[in-house]
């Protein structure tokens, strides 16, 4: 049945599927029309933020359609359905880490900045020193995201029209990328967080009806789901154990600590995320959002459960390693075998709405960063006439530079697992961001120095670890999980996700930095800070300190 169910998909209407596809893609870019046609204001706030203008409930919505990647759909999946148990730590790690996100940041984030993180570390800081290792940092977690979304995109439609050719999926990412681009540059974040929104009710929706139509055939006994799942597999019964993934050898289950400690505490550091904070007009609201947002995101993560376990179950282990894009087929060869082509191709229209969503967000990110932090505060010293229509130029045009560098990213990574790329994007965040947020937030005598230090040390310990590791060399094209240059072998550090390395370090890094640094420090500005990120007084001046 697995060889009749490949050879379905990869004979299954690609005509029927691009139609579905073009659909949503015409659909949403009509959708960013009408909703930019309605807003005038062409400013830098409306751009980067659309105002403060979106509820709590609408940025709820927003931040699931953000944070529910490529990776959560497809890559989740297929680890549950190979891996089982060890898989599904995944969603834990996406999941939890939002505890962090609610507890330390949301609030106290929306009510210091303005547009970026740059903004809330170069607070009480020296601006342009800051604010340059800010969007240094911001640019260097948005590509590793932006990397694991475009693999996705290459996977995806890799299974669809039975593409395997490096040049067929080059063009493939491409056009994805292109998408992406339209949208920044059409809607800004306001159009962006309409597409979002709409991409999240689509996702869960889809996730839903394959988890009900999965559950059904097996009688809604989930057990026996299991059951299935375990038949289908070498492993049996250790797919609801550990080790799978992790746990073989010492090495493995020190990979595991360090991806569990990324992603729980990579997302309060993400800056797509945190920028998400800023599109709600009170802290209030902003707390609001992430609560929505874990509750959404909690319900898909128990979805892809079901999903990845009865795609091991129904389409099993060997079709998905073998069909283009491996791991990642799981959830579209499952809709194939539970509705045809016609069920595969809304999944997979449903997946290029999650990719082009997400990178939307990041490509917006990454270029306010740039424009906000580097250009108007760096370059020109905050001295720019006419400085709202010029960030907004220098914004778009900075978007259409970071598309072409994911575009050519994603082709190398077309290989990975996008779960695991994406873990790597919460490594970054987690070592570069999070210790720098928090110390700023937090601990007065905090300066200038251990920002730098603890920033750019922990964003060079971590690229650096993850350039000698597994996922670069080291490992060949028959791997599970093959590293980017499968025929070179340089892999000196024996973990895949450098975290538990590079997270402790840079919280180090800061404290060395801080001491070493300025022997003075000025309380009045810790003591204003620290109003404003309780009761968000002065939120519109917070930029021009």
């Amino acid at each position: 049945m697995n060889a009749v169910l490949a050879q379905g998909v990869a004979g299954a209407s690609p005509i029927l599927n691009i139609s579905i596809f073009l659909v949503f893609v015409i659909g949403t870019l009509g959708i960013v029309f009408y909703v930019n046609s309605r807003h005038a204001k062409k400013t830098a706030s409306d751009f980067y933020t659309a105002g403060g203008g979106f509820s709590g409930t609408q940025n709820g919505f927003a931040i699931a359609g953000d944070y529910l990647s490529a990776a959560s759909f497809l890559g989740i999946a297929g680890a549950i359905a190979i891996n089982g148990y060890d898989g599904f730590l995944y969603s834990i790690g996406f999941l939890v880490a939002w505890l962090v996100a609610l507890l330390l940041v949301a609030e106290l984030l929306r009510n210091t900045g303005r547009f970026t993180m740059g903004d809330v570390l170069a607070f009480r800081m020296r601006q342009r020193p800051v604010r340059a290792a800010a969007a240094t940092s911001t640019l260097a977690v948005s590509f590793f995201y932006l990397l694991a979304q475009m693999a996705g995109a290459g996977a995806l439609v890799s299974l669809l029209l039975g593409i395997s050719g490096a040049f067929a999926q080059g063009v493939v990412i491409a056009v994805v990328g292109v998408v992406m681009i339209a949208y920044v540059l059409i809607g800004g974040m306001r159009g962006t967080t309409w597409v979002q929104m709409i991409k999240a009710v689509l996702l869960i929706i889809g996730a839903l009806v394959m988890t009900i139509w999965a559950l059904a055939l097996f009688g809604f006994n989930f057990s026996a789901l299991l059951q299935g799942a375990a038949d289908a597999s070498e492993k049996g019964a250790g797919l609801f154990a550990p080790g799978q993934q992790y746990g073989a050898t010492t090495t493995s289950k020190i990979d595991f600590i360090s991806l569990g400690i990324a992603l729980v505490l990579g997302t309060a550091g993400l800056p797509h995320v945190l920028m998400r904070f800023y599109t709600v007009p009170t802290a209030k609201e902003a707390r609001k959002s992430v609560e929505w947002a874990i509750w959404l995101i909690g319900l898909f993560y128990l979805f892809t459960l079901v999903i990845g376990y009865a795609a091991g179950a129904l389409v099993g282990p060997e079709t998905i390693q073998n069909a283009p894009g491996k791991v990642n087929s799981a959830a579209p060869l499952l809709a194939f075998e539970l509705g045809g082509p016609i069920l595969l191709g809304v999944i997979a229209a449903i997946a290029f709405a999650t990719i082009l969503a997400v990178v939307a967000g990041l490509t917006i990110t990454a270029s306010a960063s740039f424009a906000h932090d580097v250009y108007i505060n760096v370059i020109k010293r905050g001295d720019v006439v006419d400085s709202e229509a010029t960030q907004v130029r220098v914004a778009r045009r900075t978007a259409i530079v970071i598309g072409v560098v994911a575009i050519l990213g994603g082709i190398l990574a077309r290989n990975q697992n996008v779960a695991f790329l994406v873990a790597l994007a919460f490594a970054v965040a987690a070592s570069a961001n999070l210790p720098t947020i928090l110390y700023s937030l937090f601990w007065k005598r905090f300066n200038t120095t251990g920002a730098l230090f603890s920033i750019y040390g922990g964003l060079a310990s971590t690229l650096i670890l993850i350039i000698f590791s597994p996922v670069v060399s080291g490992k060949g094209a028959d791997a599970p999980t093959p590293s980017i240059f499968t025929e070179a072998d340089f892999a000196l550090f024996p973990l895949s996700n450098p975290g538990l390395v590079s997270i402790p370090l840079s919280f180090l890094l800061g404290v060395v930095g801080t001491y070493i640094g300025e022997r003075k420090h000025d309380g009045s500005k810790y003591a204003e800070m620290e109003v404003r990120s309780l009761t968000g007084a002065h939120i519109a001046k917070a930029e021009s300190h």
